[in-house]
């Protein structure tokens, strides 16, 4: 058991979220940025690293009975409270100069996604969302503004982020993505954590992807949720379990999964 409530966890996430914006921001453009290929393919650059191991040095401090899941340095401890890290969601843009991408930090207790904090310095903005108290963003120094997904309820009148053609064709989905783009008012591949972010503000209505990881997944669904809409896995299961998720203002979620068959 622990002392700490969820308000107590947040506290620490938003906190640590400030730290992995300054080290983060201080290699964005860093003209000595080491960058290598990890066995995937995907890029890792010495930010990636030195933000997980600074996550990972502090909550050995201030939670040393929790698990840790970080994307760049595998597990660590046996709990049914783990914490789930990607330290730089959207590192080719990192690498590349292109402002998106960010830290997402979650807090998993027994199995279910219960806060998620998602910064992203280089855009000047970070949401947040626990279970029970809400979804937020604050943006530079501004004051917390909650979020609330949007009210469109037709398919006709929604916006679609599908984010990666090539990941869906992979999947052999692609001509089921065609057959909701087109039911869809309006699609485009915004990318990484920016669209579920915009989900949670009431500026897109869904996204669905493949080819993800618990790292890419957990941070984002308190906050989509918490907001007001439905995450769920591509075929409505739990989304952690699954490579393909789908985010939604929940109003036409049924719709979205009844169209991707």
């Amino acid at each position: 058991m622990t002392d700490f409530s969820l308000s107590d966890d947040l506290a620490l996430a938003l906190t640590l979220a400030g730290e992995a914006d300054l080290i983060a921001m201080n290699r964005y453009h860093a003209q000595d940025l080491e960058i290598q290929l990890k066995p995937d393919r995907t890029q890792v650059t010495d930010g990636d690293k030195r933000v997980e191991q600074m996550i990972r040095s502090q909550l050995a401090s201030a939670r040393p009975g929790d698990a840790l899941l970080g994307e760049e340095f595998g597990t660590s401890g046996s709990s049914n409270r783990q914490w789930i890290v990607d330290p730089i969601d959207g590192t080719s843009n990192f690498v590349r100069g292109v402002p998106i991408w960010g830290l997402l930090l979650a807090l998993v207790i027994d199995g279910v996604p219960q806060l998620g904090v998602v910064s992203a310095p280089a855009l000047g903005r970070r949401w947040w969302g626990s279970a029970g108290h809400g979804a937020w963003m604050q943006e530079g120094g501004g004051e917390p503004r909650r979020l609330h997904v949007s009210a469109v309820s037709e398919l006709a009148d929604a916006s679609l982020s599908y984010n990666s053609i090539k990941h869906w064709d992979r999947a052999g989905r692609l001509d089921h993505l065609i057959t909701l783009t087109r039911a869809v008012g309006r699609a485009r591949a915004f990318g990484d954590l920016w669209p579920y972010m915009m989900l949670a503000e009431g500026a897109v209505d869904i996204v669905g992807e493949y080819d993800l990881k618990p790292w890419d997944i957990a941070a984002l669904v308190p906050v989509v949720r918490e907001a007001g809409g439905t995450f769920t896995s591509l075929t409505g299961g739990d989304p952690l379990s699954s490579d393909g998720v789908l985010a939604t203002n929940g109003l036409v979620h049924a719709s979205v999964l009844d169209t991707l068959g």
